[in-house]
């Protein structure tokens, strides 16, 4: 594992028989868009594996990335998938189910990658929706936008400056 340790959640390799957890956790990222899609059960749920298949590729096709699970009080919570490049940590993607968001676990679990980066002299980096609300949390820790995808938006953060920022922002 990368030395990622976070107060109150444990972190461990993803395997075979969190998929189960991985699409449900995937759907609940789409649950707002797929209410006003209009389509039927059916559709939401063949769109949804689809989808989630799709990402599931992309996101193993990432060379050197660590595909964790976040677990609370030993219940999946959500998921962090990180790539180690020679000068910059990439959070390919951090996800909590609704029931586990806005209570200080993403803020967390940043500012432990945060931290990691800071003791290796590298930056970090991700990549968000334009419109995700999660932007205000990586504002506030101190990242600043690189370049604008139109529909993402890519951020980078400096580890050490960035990790100061986390430690003074954790609830």
């Amino acid at each position: 594992m990368s030395g990622i340790a976070v107060h109150g959640i444990a972190l461990r390799p993803v395997t075979d028989t969190d998929e189960a957890f991985l699409a449900r956790l995937y759907a609940s990222t789409r649950d707002a868009e797929m209410h006003r899609s209009g389509f039927s059960p059916a559709q939401r749920a063949a769109f949804l594996a689809m989808q989630f298949n799709a990402q599931q590729r992309a996101y193993r096709a990432y060379p050197d990335a660590e595909f964790l699970l976040l677990l609370r009080h030993g219940e999946a919570i959500g998921r962090l998938y990180l790539q180690h490049n020679a000068d910059s940590l990439r959070v390919i993607d951090l996800s909590l189910l609704p029931d586990h968001q806005n209570h200080g676990i993403g803020t967390r679990v940043l500012a432990a990658v945060l931290a990691l980066a800071a003791g290796a002299g590298k930056t970090v980096a991700l990549q968000v929706e334009r419109f995700n609300r999660a932007q205000a949390l990586y504002r506030r820790l101190g990242f600043r936008t690189v370049h604008d995808h139109g529909v993402y938006v890519s951020m980078v953060c400096d580890g050490t400056r960035c990790d100061a920022n986390a430690r003074a922002a954790q609830p």
